[in-house]
């Protein structure tokens, strides 16, 4: 399904709700299939669908006449904007992040207790006066996983989804909705949706060109993964040529997440394969052999990604002495496993990486080293985001 924003549905009112009082009764519900034939569901049915099939879009940009001849992009997983004012700071002052005609962000709350309930896309436009395209993939029936489940305060629009901010106009913005890997209904983190690819038309001073937004299921299989970047790709071999970038979070960690027993054996299988190995040439180089579909079907439709990254530079990094990952990480993975990951950590210092993040381009030419910006932290020193940002600056190519 393909939403386009268009007059009914790009105001931010479009994604007012009430629908947080039948929060407990969807609760009882273990599967979508069951949530779905239940009478609450019905009865609320046409303002979920509303509210997830809807796409908006503000303009907080002044009116620009830079002569720039080069794109200039971040692509950055926020972790849902709760270290807000770090990441704002960032985007506005950070020497690699700073003055980017394009930003290309995933995992954005709107009205989330953990983000304090901001709506963070727009709050963030506002802040770095961008225009912003802003498409929910949740409704979120609960305060969050792990560490997020014991947050202060409760929802109010409960609402998670994805976005895009420009310098210039976003033109022609649509949603491309992507089948989830596994059921939302089911497990400790209860939700009502599915996540999407962001779509829109830019024209820049270095000519016109076409942006995506991507985030990949976390718990899906590789197989999934490949079929949710398929239907992107399919989509866009729809659309009028332009040149064009993908970015986002691909959650390209090699393993198949669908379900726990999934990945305790996929685990066990790496650490056959013996972890130093998988540690190096594997985590930072998805492309090389797990996830090696997901990247072919680019290659064969004709995207280039090898130039477009730092190769062999993680995005996402796992510390065995980091608690609030290891409670997250104990909301689905059993923890008789624990000491087993620990194990295999120590084995490489305690610390591993692996590249999540990614760029994919088609019809365009990479100018200057693609980068990836880790140790962001605000004024606390804490983490602004459990992923690195990546940059990419490129020139759009005339047909």
């Amino acid at each position: 399904m393909v939403v386009e924003a268009d007059s009914q549905n790009n105001s931010p009112d479009i994604l007012d709700h009430r629908l947080n009082q039948f929060f407990p009764e969807l609760l009882k519900f273990e599967s979508i299939e069951a949530t779905e034939k239940s009478a609450v569901y019905r009865k609320i049915k046409p303002q979920v669908e509303a509210i997830l099939n809807a796409v908006v879009q503000e303009n907080f940009a002044p009116e620009t006449h830079e002569k720039k001849k080069s794109v200039s992009v971040v692509a950055w997983n926020i972790e849902r904007g709760n270290r807000f004012d770090g990441i704002a700071r960032a985007l506005e002052n950070h020497e690699r992040l700073k003055d980017k005609d394009l930003l290309l962000l995933t995992e954005l709350d709107y009205g989330m207790a953990r983000s304090t309930n901001r709506f963070v896309a727009q709050d963030l436009a506002k802040e770095l006066k961008l225009n912003y395209a802003f498409a929910p993939c949740y409704i979120a029936l609960q305060k969050g996983s792990g560490v997020e489940s014991n947050v202060a305060g409760e929802n109010t629009k409960s609402l998670h989804g994805l976005a895009m901010f420009s310098k210039y106009l976003l033109k022609n913005v649509r949603a491309v909705a992507l089948p989830n890997g596994k059921d939302k209904m089911f497990g400790k983190e209860k939700r009502l949706g599915y996540l999407r690819a962001l779509v829109a038309d830019i024209e820049h001073p270095a000519g016109d060109f076409r942006a995506v937004t991507v985030h990949l299921d976390a718990h899906s299989s590789r197989k999934h993964r490949h079929l949710q970047m398929k239907i992107v790709l399919d989509f866009l071999d729809t659309l009028p040529p332009l040149p064009t970038v993908i970015g986002g979070d691909w959650n390209t960690t090699t393993y198949n997440a669908q379900s726990a027993n999934h990945a305790i054996a996929g685990y066990f299988r790496r650490v056959a394969m013996g972890v130093k190995n998988v540690v190096k040439n594997h985590y930072p180089h998805p492309d090389r052999y797990f996830e090696r579909g997901l990247f072919q079907e680019l290659e064969r439709r004709g995207y280039d990604y090898k130039n477009l990254n730092e190769q062999g530079a993680g995005t996402l990094h796992y510390d065995v002495e980091n608690a609030a990952y290891n409670n997250n990480l104990a909301d689905w993975v059993p923890r008789w496993c624990f000491p087993f990951i620990f194990w295999a950590a120590r084995q490489v210092g305690g610390r591993v990486s692996g590249r999540l993040d990614w760029f994919a381009g088609k019809g365009i030419e990479v100018t200057g080293k693609p980068q990836t910006v880790g140790d962001l932290i605000d004024a606390e020193n804490v983490p602004l985001s459990d992923h690195d940002a990546i940059t990419l600056d490129f020139v759009p190519l005339k047909n």
